[in-house]
């Protein structure tokens, strides 16, 4: 019995447990259920997280969870196609929503499977910049699928920005909160993502304000209006990228607080209402971010017409004034004998004083109406 024993120790794959560069330990048995993009994999009763001698596994998490109750909350970043095939057979996720997750990209959103919800968010983080150019990244988007279950939840985060690892911490100092199970996880992930939106809102204001200063300042030349323009339709596509994120996530945050959803805690459910609002919230103001900027642009466009005319009408103003001893002289270049006044000691004088008080004349006479 004893050889049997060191036999089978012998063949008992090992277990690793490596570090991945966010600091949080993940188990990387051979086992098709734990992919390497697994950021944190942990087992939530009664509101605590439950400790484990050693890391866990989906599969071990889920088999715990079904043994003693809970719930299991998984995060990964960036899977692949066959590092998220595991998760998907271990808990049963549709085809369809694995898709999405998988290839990212997504509109904000809100579907229904048999026993699952997955929801769709886009993270917008703010780029700060010393100075706004026409080249500039205003904003930085991602992506936050989750899958909501009645005994687990799963984060699939795509981009650099929106970790969650921050707001795990704080869910896990509100036990309260999260004895309400998946639901009470969807929602804060949500309220997480609204939050940001506002915050985002608020700088772009600024830099918007910023812009409109500079469009409605006087003494700017028609140079600076051309670099403006530029700057305007660069924030312009920022925003319009802003309230893609924004616009569609209003009807899953209306639908989370108003419809019955067996997934949903009912407590939690009034919450979602506060979120809905939020993004209504932010969507006003980002509409209004494309209205002003599109008054904005049209008036800086305005005002670099008005100054092209102003300058083509000096140059205009210079041309004629120009004309007038063009003139004179193109007559008195010609070779003819009998000119007039040309044998007369004064006629030299009588003609640039001619030509002189006429210019002078013309120049009075425009820059009366405007012109110069």
């Amino acid at each position: 019995m004893s050889m049997i024993r060191d036999l089978r120790a012998a063949v008992r794959p090992s277990r690793v447990v490596s570090l991945r560069k966010d600091n949080s330990a993940y188990d990387t048995t051979r086992d098709p259920a734990t992919p390497s993009a697994v950021v944190d994999c942990a087992v939530y009763r009664d509101g605590a997280r439950v400790e484990t001698d050693v890391p866990l596994t989906p599969h071990t998490a889920m088999r715990q969870v079904r043994r003693d109750g809970g719930f299991v909350w998984i995060g990964l970043h960036e899977p692949t196609e066959d590092e998220f095939a595991g998760i998907a057979r271990e808990f049963g996720l549709h085809p369809l929503a694995v898709e999405d997750a998988v290839q990212a990209h997504q509109r904000p959103k809100l579907e229904r499977y048999d026993d699952s919800l997955f929801t769709v968010f886009k993270t917008i983080h703010y780029v700060d910049h010393d100075e706004l150019t026409a080249s500039s990244e205003v904003v930085e988007t991602g992506e936050v699928m989750c899958f909501t279950g009645r005994d687990f939840f799963i984060t699939v985060r795509h981009g650099g920005q929106g970790s969650l690892r921050a707001l795990r911490h704080r869910l896990q100092e509100d036990p309260e909160l999260l004895a309400k199970g998946p639901s009470a996880v969807l929602h804060a992930i949500a309220d997480h993502v609204v939050d940001g939106y506002l915050a985002v809102a608020d700088a772009v204001q600024d830099d918007i304000d910023e812009v409109e200063t500079e469009v409605f300042s006087p003494g700017r030349k028609g140079t600076s209006r051309g670099t403006d323009a530029g700057r305007i339709y660069q924030l312009k596509r920022e925003v319009l990228e802003f309230k893609r994120a924004v616009a569609p996530l209003l009807r899953p945050m209306q639908l989370l607080s108003e419809r019955p959803m067996r997934l949903v805690d009912p407590e939690i459910q009034k919450y979602f209402r506060d979120v809905a609002d939020h993004v209504a919230r932010v969507q006003e103001q980002v509409v209004g971010f494309d209205e002003l900027l599109n008054s904005i642009l049209q008036a800086n466009l305005a005002q670099a017409s008005v100054a092209q005319n102003e300058d083509m009408r000096k140059i205009t103003s210079w041309a004629a004034i120009v004309a007038v001893p063009t003139m004179v002289c193109g007559v008195y270049g010609m070779n003819f004998d009998y000119m007039p006044e040309t044998h007369w000691k004064f006629g030299y004088p009588l003609v640039l004083s001619v030509t002189v008080v006429i210019c002078l004349g013309i120049h009075r006479t425009l820059k009366r109406n405007g012109w110069l």
